[in-house]
């Protein structure tokens, strides 16, 4: 069970990491069907307030970057905006996503590295998304550049990212407990709050001042687990499935029985942070 609401115009971003990036991007590929399955839907305040803040019309062209399993796709399709052009890196993400849009003839998915894509609608787009995604572009600010040539002179972004929020109940902190035992590089007492997340993230769109007109939105999200959805859950993660297998099993064994000795349900809250921002035409 989920429920997301929203807290509007944050002056907050999402923290870009390098070093295992290119091995985490790898791992969502091998499993689409759980992927899909399992990851939590993006709110629908959020594309709402995407199409508000851009204006585009429904038949307007728009860029997705690193589509995955095209959830987000999913948020836009249904309000009628179907004109969507998908980069994903991942062959079966791919494949996956293109066949759950067949019906739909104005989406594309094109399976490509999005850094070395060649596009045959550079200047053309009115809207570039994408979800939980971006931060995978290396070098950040080329991948910023990359979508400011994309964007048309009125173009949009709409970058946003599904962040993971510290809880210290009883149950949270036994957890916590396995990964300092198992994994310390999780333990999310050493995470960056969100609102360092969202101040770095929002320096990053607007640098170089290719962009403007910030607007930083934050939707607070609630779900409820039963022991054996959060470890399907977190067996889609890719700092998780970089974990040995033997490990893996141990942690995830201990988180089981950590919530199946609190009633076989864990609450956990999350937050998604969504960055618009409009492209910066420069006088000549």
């Amino acid at each position: 069970m989920k429920d997301c609401s929203i807290k509007r115009n944050i002056k907050l971003s999402y923290p870009f990491k390098g070093g295992t990036m290119m091995k985490r991007i790898h791992t969502f590929n091998e499993i689409a069907d759980e992927y899909d399955k399992h990851r939590p839907s993006y709110p629908d305040q959020l594309f709402a307030d995407i199409l508000a803040y851009s204006g585009i019309a429904s038949d307007s062209s728009i860029l997705e970057i690193g589509c995955g399993t095209g959830q987000a796709t999913r948020g836009l399709v249904d309000l009628g905006y179907d004109h969507v052009t998908c980069v994903e890196l991942g062959e079966h993400l791919a494949a996956f996503t293109q066949t759950k849009f067949r019906s739909y003839p104005n989406v594309s998915v094109i399976q490509a590295p999005f850094e070395t894509w060649n596009s045959e609608k550079s200047g053309g787009f009115a809207l570039a998304i994408s979800g939980t995604a971006f931060h995978f572009v290396e070098p950040q600010e080329l991948g910023y550049r990359k979508v400011y040539d994309l964007l048309d002179n009125d173009g949009s972004i709409a970058l946003f990212w599904t962040v993971h929020v510290p809880t210290y109940d009883e149950v949270s902190n036994l957890i916590r407990e396995s990964y300092r035992r198992h994994a310390q590089q999780l333990d999310d007492s050493k995470n960056p709050t969100l609102e360092q997340i969202i101040e770095k993230r929002s320096a990053l769109t607007l640098a170089n001042g290719l962009f403007k007109e910030l607007e930083v939105k934050r939707y607070a999200c609630h779900h409820t687990y039963t022991a054996e959805e959060y470890i399907a859950l977190l067996n889609t993660n890719s700092r998780h499935r970089l974990i040995p297998e033997a490990i893996r099993h141990e942690l995830f064994a201990e988180i089981r029985g950590a919530i199946e000795a609190s009633g076989d349900i864990y609450h956990k809250p999350q937050a998604v942070v969504l960055f618009l921002a409009k492209r910066n035409e420069f006088e000549s």
